[in-house]
């Protein structure tokens, strides 16, 4: 048995905490696994375990051996499957969150091209505006829009994603242009509930002096198109993603109000992944198709 089979039977002792253990697990007997422990035990000079009638145990060089030798063999491990996976189609389960309005409105093309180019892959997509547990839920990729913040997550952004003072035609005919912000203060407000924004919008003018106002809520949705469907009504001003008030400012339906101010801080869209050692290659592979499809946002 050569060096990398006996360091596995000692993790293997080390897991059952017994030489009998091990030995079920492996289909070996134990004295086999015993030789195997001492042979590695008489190779390094250290003892690795101390061993009672009813216990096995590591000595504090034996936990030391422990720690680095679990690494070894799961990096290891780890090579193999990346290497298999490259040998071949990608295959596994892939499960991803996006937010709902921009999954629906730019994510569902690409990805169904993904599947059908890697058909061995089995996507689960979650469209859902909700801030979901990464870890605790198994995704393996989750698109966010927002301010990039300190996470265990890795990020890659793919777009920024502005966010826009909108008004309608039927509006802006009943109540005009407003020429100054503080004219707000007289017109419905149209509010997203989901997240953050809510009802104040933080601005910087073209100064670069950052103003904060409270719009008059009048109306409120938790999803971009209910917002833009109530602003196409006249029903009040919004804050719009652009990603949801494109189209519509370059058909004109929709005004963009104060253009020389941005809304602070400035969102990005990032496709965002845990921090595992090895990424799967049809992890990578679907952030690159998200990558390649922001290519062709309209608005960035």
């Amino acid at each position: 048995m050569d060096h990398v089979s006996r360091v596995g039977v000692f993790l293997e002792v080390v897991k059952h905490e017994s030489f009998a253990g091990a030995a079920r697990s492996l289909g070996m007997t134990g004295p086999a696994i015993s030789k195997q422990i001492q042979s590695l035990e008489d190779r390094l000079g250290v003892k690795l375990l101390s061993r009672t009638t009813r216990h096995v145990g590591l000595t504090e060089e034996g936990g030391i051996y422990f720690e680095r030798a679990r690494q070894a063999l799961a990096d290891l491990d780890e090579a193999e499957q990346q290497i298999q996976e490259l040998k071949a189609c990608p295959t596994g389960r892939l499960k991803v969150n996006a937010p709902m309005s921009f999954g629906v409105q730019y994510l569902t093309r690409p990805i169904a091209a993904f599947a059908e180019q890697y058909p061995e892959v089995e996507l689960e997509i979650d469209f859902n505006d909700r801030w979901a547990d990464v870890v605790a839920e198994g995704f393996d990729v989750v698109v966010r829009i927002g301010v990039l913040a300190d996470s265990n997550l890795i990020a890659r952004k793919l777009a920024t994603c502005p966010v826009i003072l909108c008004a309608g035609q039927k509006l802006i005919k009943e109540k005009g242009i407003p020429t100054s912000v503080e004219q707000l203060a007289n017109y419905p407000g149209i509010v997203y509930t989901t997240h953050r924004q809510k009802e104040e919008w933080r601005y910087k003018n073209k100064d670069g002096v950052v103003n904060a106002l409270t719009l008059n809520r009048n109306f409120a949705a938790n999803t971009a198109e209910m917002q833009v469907e109530a602003c196409l009504q006249g029903l009040g001003v919004a804050l719009l993603p652009a990603f949801s008030a494109d189209t519509h400012l370059k058909s004109g339906t929709l005004i963009e109000l104060f253009p020389d101010c941005s809304t602070v801080p400035e969102l990005g869209i990032y496709a965002m992944y845990p921090q595992n050692r090895y990424l799967a290659t049809r992890t990578q592979l679907f952030i690159d198709c998200l990558s390649k499809a922001s290519e062709n946002f309209s608005w960035c």
